[in-house]
């Protein structure tokens, strides 16, 4: 066994000790099998009603898809989600997204994805007159080339402590939408991205390898 695979294997069983661990479906392919390409790792986002959902985390090797993880609540948009979202729309995009990409206030935690970590001069462009929109920009309040106000989003919160960057919009089409992240959970219900418990985002961090996937459904 390969020294990846090895660490790979570890943090799965880490994760399975952690977190409740579901029975997988009688023929071992969630709803999402046919949707996903040659994804390995998904997580699975199934709304429950208003701006709630439930995650189940997946991993598909030689002997097909297997839960890691499930039941987890989740908050999602304030409006519910939807299939076709919009800057401003408060909803959680339907469809599967990449992610390829993490950041966060705290240290990297482990993860095998390329990570940032953010403080105060860290952006999410939202200005849809810029060429920078639906990226992160590094640059004082004063001297950025977008505008700051909403939906732009200074990164440096609480409830980015740790966040996953979902690539909803990736063409980065003026008005599609814009800062798409699961991130830990805040108060309340979200204005578009996924949120989790902080710990357990933390597990699935550490579990995350490139490639991964994650898949939004009603």
């Amino acid at each position: 066994m390969s020294a990846l695979r090895s660490m790979c294997c570890a943090a799965a069983v880490l994760l399975l000790a952690a977190l409740t661990v579901g029975p997988a479906t009688a023929d071992n392919r969630p709803w999402f099998a046919a949707q996903v390409g040659n994804a390995t790792q998904v997580i699975s986002v199934v709304g429950v009603g208003g701006s709630e959902a439930k995650m189940d985390v997946w991993q598909r090797g030689a002997a097909g898809w297997q839960p890691v993880a499930a039941a987890i609540p989740a908050q999602i948009g304030s409006a519910g989600m939807s299939p076709n979202i919009y800057e401003g729309s408060m909803m959680t995009p339907m469809g599967v997204f990449t992610l390829n990409s993490a950041f966060g206030t705290k240290a990297n935690p482990g993860t095998a994805l390329p990570y940032v970590q953010v403080g105060s001069n860290h952006w999410w462009s939202g200005d849809v007159n810029s060429p920078t929109y639906n990226s992160m920009q590094v640059c004082s309040s004063d001297a950025c080339d977008f505008d700051t106000g909403p939906p732009s989003e200074n990164l440096d919160i609480p409830e980015y402590g740790h966040a996953v960057v979902m690539g909803v919009n990736s063409q980065r089409a003026p008005g599609k939408g814009s800062a798409f992240f699961l991130h830990e959970s805040g108060d309340g219900p979200t204005a578009g991205c996924v949120a989790i418990d902080a710990n357990t985002l933390t597990r699935i961090l550490q579990w995350l390898r490139p490639g991964a996937v994650i898949a939004i459904a009603k």
